[in-house]
């Protein structure tokens, strides 16, 4: 009775969990993709947001995919620059200061599908973090803003590109 139990309960743990699916990607016949380095050419330059980027792209792609990353002639193509860095004050208070700061990226994307061209676009994604104004926009803060909005960014172009539900 009692291994019952516990199986039961695995069970209703395993349905309860909701786990990423793949039944809303679609690749195609693709097996390659092509994640250019987004080379930053904001007015305002954060050193490491191209690397960064670049990668968190390329990783969010081998993870939820099956396609094998590469350098060139890739069945799937991604290509762009990051366009804008900025950081505008937000809400003000009486003393005509900002109480918070907007930190928004801006990417341009080109994506190339070889097997579908209908699928492919030349397109702006944009996401922002707010922080408040009376902190420095390094170290802890300036790593947890962009890790927020290249997630978001990232996710975004993943969902244009290949997973249907955008």
């Amino acid at each position: 009775m009692r291994e019952k139990i516990l199986i039961l309960i695995l069970l209703l743990n395993l349905i309860g969990c909701k786990s990423y699916s793949f039944k809303n990607i679609d690749i195609g016949d693709a097996k390659t993709i092509q994640i250019d380095i987004f080379n930053n050419q904001a007015t305002l330059v954060e050193p490491t947001l191209s690397q960064k980027f670049t990668e968190k792209l390329q990783n969010l792609f081998v993870s939820q995919t099956k396609l094998t990353l590469t350098n060139s002639n890739a069945d799937l193509y991604f290509s762009g620059e990051i366009t804008e860095y900025k950081i505008i004050p937000l809400s003000g208070l009486s003393n005509q200061t900002a109480a918070q700061n907007r930190l928004t990226i801006i990417v341009n994307v080109r994506f190339e599908n070889k097997f579908n061209d209908s699928k492919n676009f030349d397109k702006r994604f944009s996401f922002y973090s707010d922080f408040s104004a009376n902190k420095q926009l390094s170290g802890a803060i300036l790593e947890n803003a962009l890790e927020e909005i290249n997630e978001r960014i990232t996710q975004d172009i993943f969902n244009l590109s290949v997973a249907n539900d955008f």
